[in-house]
């Protein structure tokens, strides 16, 4: 590490699942670049379980944003009784870090990366940035174009862009790595033996109602993957899913299984040894990419090139082209666009991407 080079830097980007995965190369580049800094990560309490198995983060600093008071585990790996939300800042400051990044574009990341006490706060252009007034906070910004102009037009996926933050570190040629431990796994070995060895996922669920794919649709999926490559299914679930896992499983006709109720690690480790994941635009899809798992996405109200998985292998089914409702939680139509989305066309996506996988 050079005279110059940053000693201590915060990364802040406090959830979604997804958007943290892709927020890891930021990480691992860091590690690369400086290699006796110290890392720390912000993140909300939620989402801290995923950052647990990434190595290269030496503290996660975990605020807990849905309490009041807006307490913090400082603890690093282990659990907190958490503090204030004025003793969560005070303890930021004590860390007296030289660069802090917001990864979130919202006026609550910025304050925190802000009253962090760096000497520099990293973040992206008011062009970009969710909340416009973000911007205000930063020292250093990076422009990765207009939302309306390279990053709608979906050239750029946001792993290329997040990594963009750090061009003003002078870090400008970063790859796009995923740092994420090896882990054992009781519900892993479960699936495994009740499939004999060789699986497919399925994730029905999503935080928008309109990234879910019908469980009847996926029920039909399973069968294929059982008739046409000796695949057996597992469903994974999340919290209140279980319902919709159980759908598909019901509609499998005895193609597919439902998961135990997993946790990250869980997902991890099913992620390394399914043959392959079909899922929407959702947590779990990015965890089994970030692991390499062989992917058939769904896309509607997202778009594949930005948020999709990013192996050149892996396809995605997209209908974004005609959605009405880009960004949003809930279709405004009446019937929404991943209905567009036929069983053979997504049946006939895995047959070409399990192809690529043997070729």
């Amino acid at each position: 590490m050079t005279d110059s080079a940053p000693a201590r830097l915060l990364l802040v980007r406090l959830g979604a699942l997804g958007d943290i995965v892709h927020a890891i190369p930021v990480a691992a580049a860091l590690r690369r670049a400086f290699p006796s800094a110290r890392i720390d990560w912000l993140v909300s309490a939620r989402h801290r379980e995923i950052l647990d198995l990434v190595p290269v983060i030496d503290r996660r600093l975990v605020i807990n944003d849905r309490a009041k008071n807006g307490s913090l585990d400082s603890s690093g790996s282990e659990g907190g009784s958490g503090t204030s939300l004025r003793g969560a800042i005070a303890e930021l400051r004590r860390a007296r870090y030289d660069v802090a990044i917001d990864l979130q574009g919202l006026m609550k990341s910025a304050i925190l990366a802000r009253a962090s006490g760096a000497t520099r706060v990293v973040g992206f252009a008011a062009s970009y940035v969710r909340e416009r007034l973000a911007r205000l906070f930063y020292s250093d910004v990076y422009d990765p174009g207009s939302r309306g102009v390279r990053d709608q037009a979906g050239t750029r996926h946001i792993v290329d862009i997040n990594l963009g933050l750090l061009t003003p570190l002078g870090i400008t040629t970063a790859l796009a790595e995923f740092p994420i431990d090896q882990v054992t796994s009781p519900v892993a070995r479960a699936v495994a033996e009740q499939t004999s060895g060789r699986y497919a996922l399925l994730n029905p669920g999503a935080a928008w109602p309109n990234k879910r794919w019908p469980p009847d649709r996926l029920g039909a999926v399973a069968r294929a993957l059982r008739e046409r490559h000796e695949l057996r299914s597992a469903v994974l679930w999340g919290p209140h899913e279980e319902t919709l896992a159980q759908a598909v499983v019901a509609a499998s006709d005895g193609a597919a299984i439902l998961a135990p109720e997993t946790t990250i690690a869980d997902v991890v480790a099913l992620s390394r040894g399914a043959a392959l994941m079909v899922s929407g635009d959702t947590g779990p899809t990015h965890i089994a990419a970030a692991v390499g798992t062989p992917i058939v996405s769904l896309f509607g109200p997202t778009r594949p090139q930005r948020n999709g998985p990013w192996s050149p292998k892996d396809i995605a089914v997209s209908r974004d082209a005609i959605c009405e409702c880009h960004h949003l939680r809930r279709c405004r139509r009446s019937s929404m666009c991943l209905l567009d989305i036929q069983v053979d066309e997504v049946a006939s996506a895995i047959d070409r991407r399990l192809a690529l996988e043997r070729a």
